[in-house]
């Protein structure tokens, strides 16, 4: 009986460390109803892009580990199936994660991408968006998703995120908010 209660209280000190790491991994990520901030990296064509280069569109900014991995690529898959769905809602994807340019060219070529992924190198907007996780030793871009309105203001984070059914969640968030913006 006190070997069992024994394991149950590690259990529940496990579990609560987990929640608890979970909520401070990414408790500096741009809140809701704040300014995103801007940035400006070079996309897979090797040009500088900003992201106060689509103000007066809805932007989908999703950070995403590597190029060529089984969850990443679904994720992108997933996306540039939605674009059109997207573009009739005056949104944008831009992906970003810190594989360099030739990477993400060499990613949209094979898997048939058209949306910009930006190289994050530096991995300082990753950083600036609380966006980074280390893996095997490697700083990568965590998979996270900031949904920011034509104003550039975050109008919905996501940090936990099933490259799956990423891209219908989006989409349905940003029906929810074009919605509530159109009835105001």
């Amino acid at each position: 009986m006190k070997l069992i209660s024994m394991v149950l209280g590690i259990l529940f000190v496990v579990a609560v460390a987990v929640v608890v790491g979970r909520a401070s991994a990414a408790s500096n990520a741009p809140a809701i109803g704040t300014a995103a901030p801007d940035f400006t990296l070079k996309s897979q064509e090797n040009k500088p892009v900003s992201l106060h280069d689509f103000k007066g569109k809805w932007v989908v900014l999703y950070f995403y580990p590597k190029d060529f991995t089984s969850g990443c690529t679904v994720e992108a898959h997933n996306f540039q199936r939605d674009l059109p769905q997207y573009e009739q809602r005056n949104a944008v994807i831009v992906g970003v994660s810190v594989q360099d340019e030739d990477s993400h060219q060499k990613f949209c070529t094979k898997e048939g991408l058209s949306f910009k992924l930006l190289a994050d190198t530096k991995q300082e907007v990753s950083n600036e968006y609380d966006s980074v996780m280390t893996h095997n030793d490697a700083k990568l871009s965590a998979r996270h998703t900031f949904l920011i309105d034509p104003q550039g203001k975050v109008q919905k984070v996501w940090l936990e995120v099933k490259p799956e059914t990423h891209s219908e969640e989006v989409l349905a968030a940003l029906a929810q908010l074009q919605g509530a913006t159109a009835s105001k």
